[in-house]
């Protein structure tokens, strides 16, 4: 990934966006990433991975709502040493 300071990027912005093309840039400013411009093309890739890891993750909770729905009602009492314990015993 290119780098430009925050002046570069001002008086270069053309530069800027036709690089943003090939490759994302980071934009610092005293040394620390501030901004980053990339692609359209880019950006719908990203969007589309945090969609995903969205969809994902209301995957995930609803399929432990539905487990928590199933234990009965002693497996709330359980604490992490519990369930380490049991686990073990189970291998």
């Amino acid at each position: 990934m290119r780098t430009m300071t925050s002046v570069e990027a001002q008086n270069r912005f053309g530069e800027l966006i036709d690089s943003a093309q090939r490759e994302p840039i980071s934009i610092t400013r005293r040394g620390r990433p501030v901004a980053f411009v990339l692609s359209p093309e880019d950006m719908k890739d990203l969007l589309a991975v945090r969609d995903q890891r969205a969809r994902a993750l209301d995957d995930f909770q609803a399929f432990f709502a539905s487990a928590d729905t199933r234990l009965e009602p002693a497996a709330g009492d359980l604490d992490d040493e519990d369930v380490k314990r049991l686990v073990n015993e189970l291998r």
